[in-house]
């Protein structure tokens, strides 16, 4: 009798690692001296899921998925995001960075496995002690 709960728990993920180089203000007054402009840089991980290996073994092509990741990245790097049209209005935390991040690889994960990715998972480190992490199923 096989246990469908302890499959689903299991299965395949390859990473790929990236920077992001940023400044912003965050609004709020939790957000105390952070509410003016400042700078950010994070280390970007983006770890792509797959319950099965396709016909080659792997969950993903790692030069695609590197390459896709560093456009994302480069369109948000060195960049004031209070200033950029598409994120107007949006409180550019580390977890909603991590939500664009991720949002915008899985609009693009169609024809490289993309119906067989279980999800993508994006962690930005802001330091060595701290970071989150959003998980987008596909």
């Amino acid at each position: 009798m096989r246990d469908d709960r302890l499959e689903r728990l299991m299965g395949f993920g390859v990473t790929v690692r990236d920077h992001l180089m940023i400044a912003h203000s965050l609004r709020g007054d939790v957000f105390g001296p952070a509410q003016r402009l400042h700078g950010a840089t994070y280390v970007v991980d983006a770890t792509f899921r797959a319950d099965e290996l396709d016909e080659h073994g792997v969950v993903v092509d790692i030069g695609w998925a590197a390459d896709e990741l560093r456009e994302i990245v480069g369109a948000l790097s060195y960049r004031n995001l209070d200033d950029e049209p598409d994120l107007e209005g949006v409180n550019t935390t580390t977890e909603r960075l991590c939500q664009i991040i991720g949002d915008r690889l899985a609009a693009r994960v169609s024809g490289f496995g993309g119906s067989r990715l279980t999800g993508i998972a994006v962690t930005l480190h802001e330091s060595h002690i701290a970071w989150a992490s959003y998980e987008v199923s596909l």
